[in-house]
């Protein structure tokens, strides 16, 4: 099978690889669109210990059951395997398992490829009128929708229902349309970059800013850098928390001692459990999360210069989709 290939520090080659073996209870998976995530970014550009090369990227995607029982099945993919045994398992934190392993990390390969192998439990199925490419964004979704409802559950019931979004990638937009879908009254997403903003205003239907005044309850880092982290605790009010999901660097910016003084509650947050990743596929399904048509769509064949795009900041879509099978 074709497969796009992480070589190296900004180094990714398109060609022939071995198709995955499904192991007992896993199913073939006929890629039909895969997302590029700012993990993968981040393992593109050498950031990321975790994925070593050689190794196919991506863990956002949907497809085609091939063969078995559920032959000809379309179905959106949960990335993240988890054992099934461990404590956090047995009580819905699959995204806390010790032993959790997701593609795109060694020892599965990813998606960017023609077939990828998953558990059968790891995949739900998608409508029929339902597009795939719309449906490989359920992970980015998850990841966001989990962030937003552990915000919501984190906020005192006498505040606002207001928040603040930091960065309008993929996962800044996909917490907004989250918030904005669990009946938060006003969401702002606070983007730099002018080209996006408009998309965002445009295309998305959210209120992008480049400069806030106003401190809001709940403020979402979707960034994950210091100079962020300095913002949302500015940003954050008396009582109000900061839901942290980006990954950008590892310390600085937090204002430990307003965050003391003003109570306010630093949450972070990794993935989703499986009930958020159904919830996010339903959600999707039925058009809470509105029409997800912020994407852009492209060969994987020409997957390198998608990420050199993305790398260059010349992509204004939150979310560039790979097609294996064009």
């Amino acid at each position: 099978m074709k497969a796009l290939v992480y070589d190296g520090p900004e180094t990714i080659d398109y060609r022939d690889v071995p198709e995955p073996a499904p192991a007992l209870n896993e199913q073939l998976i006929r890629v039909s669109a895969a997302g590029i995530c700012g993990s993968d970014m981040h393992a593109y550009l050498g950031h990321d210990d975790r994925r070593p090369a050689p190794l196919i990227l991506g863990h956002e995607a949907a497809g085609v059951i091939v063969g078995g029982a559920r032959d000809g099945e379309r179905v959106t993919i949960n990335p993240l395997v988890s054992c099934g045994e461990c404590n956090a398992c047995k009580v819905g934190r699959e995204n806390l398992c010790p032993n959790r392993q997701i593609i795109s990390m060694p020892p599965r390969e990813g998606a960017f490829a023609q077939f990828v192998a998953m558990p059968d439990n790891n995949l739900i199925t998608v409508p029929d009128d339902f597009p795939l490419s719309k449906a490989a964004l359920a992970e980015p979704l998850a990841v966001s929708w989990h962030a937003a409802r552990l915000g919501l559950q984190t906020l005192h019931n006498s505040l606002e229902r207001r928040a603040m979004v930091i960065g309008g990638g993929a996962i800044g937009l996909a917490a907004a349309l989250a918030l904005k879908a669990m009946g938060f009254e006003t969401v702002s997403v606070l983007e730099p970059n002018p080209v996006r903003r408009d998309f965002l205003k445009r295309r998305c239907g959210v209120k992008a800013i480049d400069r806030a005044d106003d401190a809001v309850p709940l403020v979402v880092d979707a960034v994950g850098y210091a100079a962020t982290r300095a913002a949302a605790s500015g940003l954050v009010s008396p009582g109000g928390a900061i839901i942290h999901i980006g990954l950008g660097e590892d310390t600085g910016g937090l204002d430990i001692r307003r965050m003391t003084l003003q109570e306010i509650t630093f949450s972070g947050t990794y993935t989703y459990t499986r009930t958020d990743f159904r919830d996010t596929a339903h959600a999707m399904f039925d058009g809470r999360l509105g029409p997800l048509d912020w994407i852009e769509s492209r060969p994987l064949s020409e997957g390198a210069l998608a990420f050199q795009d993305i790398r260059s900041g010349a992509v204004a879509a939150p979310k560039t989709i790979l097609i294996p099978n064009d």
